[in-house]
């Protein structure tokens, strides 16, 4: 797979670039992050990184623990991806974790923030198709789909 980067000069409406790149924390993340590691640096963008899970309410009150118990995992699986891939390479990032399915988290993300690029691995898209090919009509937004 090539890839073109288009690059265009930024007009005062449109000097902060962002990207959105989709994690589960797979085999697939990796390539997934160096993507748009690579996008970021060369466009000069922000990048998000958006971790998302489901939540599935147990008939007891453990919902709450159980949160917090995916959160601190997540978080803690992200460090080791941010010393890999982020802490040396001189971009803007942040990291998101949000309870959902991730075609609405991505077209929430959408509508409070301008998106350049969604970038996300073959493996998210080929689990959620249906709902991400009517993600790309809502948020006309390009989007990478990493091998």
């Amino acid at each position: 797979m090539r890839l073109i980067f288009v690059l265009v000069k930024p007009t005062i409406e449109s000097t902060v670039k962002t990207i959105l790149c989709t994690i589960d924390f797979s085999n697939s993340t990796r390539h997934s992050i160096e993507w748009a590691v690579s996008m970021a640096r060369h466009m000069r963008a922000h990048l998000s990184i958006l971790y998302t899970y489901r939540l599935i309410q147990p008939r007891t009150d453990e919902v709450i623990l159980k949160k917090k118990v995916i959160e601190q995992e997540a978080r803690e699986k992200f460090q080791v991806l941010e010393n890999e891939f982020l802490s040396k390479e001189g971009i803007s990032y942040d990291f998101k974790i949000e309870v959902g399915f991730i075609s609405d988290r991505i077209e929430d993300h959408a509508k409070k923030n301008t998106l350049d690029f969604v970038v996300m691995d073959k493996t998210m898209r080929t689990n959620s198709n249906e709902s991400l090919d009517e993600l790309m009509e809502h948020i006309h937004v390009p989007m990478l789909v990493v091998p």
